[in-house]
């Protein structure tokens, strides 16, 4: 029975692929996280803009929906600038 030999340059050209394809996958985590906590700092304001969006959209005037996101905004740039650190983790991280 013949034994094949795996080319050596084959062999490390495959196992730099896998680490691309690892790296790629850390970096697409690390975006989604990212991603994760601007939609939670800024949810409520972007779910009350579409609001008034859709309203100024159908005709009816948006103004309660767009004073929402104006709160919301504000109330952000407040969670935005407060202190956080593990001493107020549980009591300052609760939506």
């Amino acid at each position: 029975m013949k034994t094949v030999n795996v080319n050596p340059a084959f062999k490390s050209r495959r196992q730099q692929l896998g680490q691309g394809m690892t790296e790629y996958i850390i970096v697409v985590a690390l975006i989604a996280v990212a991603a994760i906590g601007v939609f939670r700092l800024f949810g409520d304001t972007l779910r009350a803009q579409m609001g008034g969006l859709a309203m100024e959209m159908s005709g009816k005037s948006g103004t309660t929906q767009i004073t929402k996101a104006q709160t919301a905004a504000a109330d952000a740039v407040l969670k935005a600038n407060a202190k956080k650190d593990l001493s107020n983790y549980s009591s300052d991280n609760q939506k």
